[in-house]
């Protein structure tokens, strides 16, 4: 047992990613199209974002020397696939918000949470729920 919980803390030291606002908005595009152009990404985000095309692709390129996209070439085509899932990038949003606001910690932050923001039965049966799977997986 010792073993698998020196793999799970190893997971949680991993480096996370942290995208901007803008970045976060194209990478839903990215994740949900992929492999997509950046042309497909600008059109998807018409309807809220008023971004040309070239702001687009330099946002993208920008991503791919991040570390967050990577780029297929056909030909002439550039088509754009995530480096980054999906629970990477929220982790690394968690991992921001909790060091700002709880000083890198989870109790507090769920503390917080329940006494100010409160919580339906249902999502105070499921906290439960998932509190005692998670002791039985440590055990």
């Amino acid at each position: 047992m010792g073993t698998s919980k020196q793999a799970k803390a190893g997971r949680r030291k991993k480096a996370v990613a942290e995208l901007t606002e803008a970045e976060w908005e194209i990478m839903r595009v990215v994740w949900e199209k992929e492999p997509c152009a950046a042309g497909t990404v600008q059109e998807a985000l018409a309807a809220t974002r008023d971004w040309c095309y070239a702001t687009v692709k330099l946002t993208m390129d920008r991503m791919v020397q991040k570390g967050f996209l990577q780029i297929e070439r056909i030909r002439n085509l550039q088509l754009f696939r995530s480096c980054v899932s999906e629970v990477e990038a929220r982790r690394g949003e968690l991992r921001k918000m909790l060091t700002r606001a709880f000083g890198g910690t989870l109790t507090p932050m769920l503390k917080f949470l329940i006494q100010h923001e409160g919580l339906s039965h249902a999502e105070a049966a499921e906290l439960r729920e998932l509190v005692r799977k998670a002791e039985k997986e440590n055990n």
